[in-house]
């Protein structure tokens, strides 16, 4: 059994702050006895202001959250999955990165968010990603000591297909970080994530922005730990913050024993229109 930590937080437009809660974060998961910290969605820099935003954009190599939570991670002893960061690419859009880092402080894992979030809600609310971000092109998969980690950020959720296939490859665990915004996560994050877990058979855990953030947003919380029968093992609520999880792979074992969903999966035929 290992334990998880997940940091729920507010980012804003300053990313020194920001790495500073992720950093400080770091430091007090290892305290607890945490194998592993989860941070969500645009941990490094909130920002929907492009004109300000660019000020603080840079490519991998260069960007400091990243640099902060590498050396974080060597520094305590701890792996990190940091939820994503906005960085540039050679196009001239944004990627939007997650990152797995072990205790060392090295690189294991990139992610790009595969499913870009381009929607007009009835709030008045209107979100376009794929004008400055491009998608990613393949899922990804990576051991870490909680188990073996496939990697969603956000958006990703809402695709069952991704989850199939990184579970049929051997996922044990999903992170999925997040900035939901407040009516779709009231309306869907709880059953979406217990959903992901249970027809995989996987722990997910989901590290959030939660509350009122600098450029205006609101962003739901209630970051998760869900086990592999859809109990919900952990719930931050609201508030920022820092909250434990216990990863218990045999909760995997049992599990598929008692519905082995992996072993009925059956590729899906063409559909006949009648």
């Amino acid at each position: 059994m290992s334990r998880a930590a997940i940091l729920q937080m507010t980012s804003g437009i300053d990313p020194a702050a920001n790495a500073k809660v992720m950093t400080d974060a770091m430091a007090q998961a290892s305290g607890e006895g945490a194998a592993m910290l989860f941070t969500p969605e645009m941990s490094g820099l909130l920002d929907r202001d492009r004109k300000r935003a660019a000020a603080h954009l840079t490519q991998e190599a260069e960007d400091p959250v990243l640099a902060a939570m590498r050396d974080a991670a060597a520094k305590h002893g701890i792996w990190a999955h940091i939820g994503s960061l906005a960085l540039l690419r050679e196009d001239g859009k944004l990627a939007n990165r997650g990152f797995v880092i072990d205790d060392r402080g090295e690189i294991r894992a990139r992610y790009d968010k595969m499913h870009l979030f381009d929607v007009d809600l009835p709030t008045g609310e209107s979100w376009r990603e794929s004008a400055v971000y491009t998608g990613g092109d393949r899922a990804v998969l990576v051991d870490t000591p909680l188990g073996r980690l496939g990697l969603a950020i956000c958006y990703d959720l809402r695709f069952p297909d991704l989850f199939r296939a990184l579970s049929n490859a051997g996922a044990t665990l999903f992170a999925l970080p997040a900035a939901f915004t407040r009516p779709t996560g009231a309306a869907h994050w709880h059953v979406l994530l217990r959903a992901r877990a249970i027809e995989a058979a996987s722990f997910v855990i989901a590290a959030a922005q939660t509350g009122e953030h600098e450029d205006g947003r609101a962003t739901y919380g209630h970051s998760l730990a869900v086990d592999p029968w859809g109990e919900i093992l952990l719930d931050m609520g609201e508030a920022p913050g820092v909250g434990f999880a216990e990863i218990d792979q045999a909760r995997v074992t049992d599990a598929r024993a008692r519905v082995p969903v992996l072993q009925h999966r059956r590729p899906i035929p063409e559909v006949e229109t009648l």
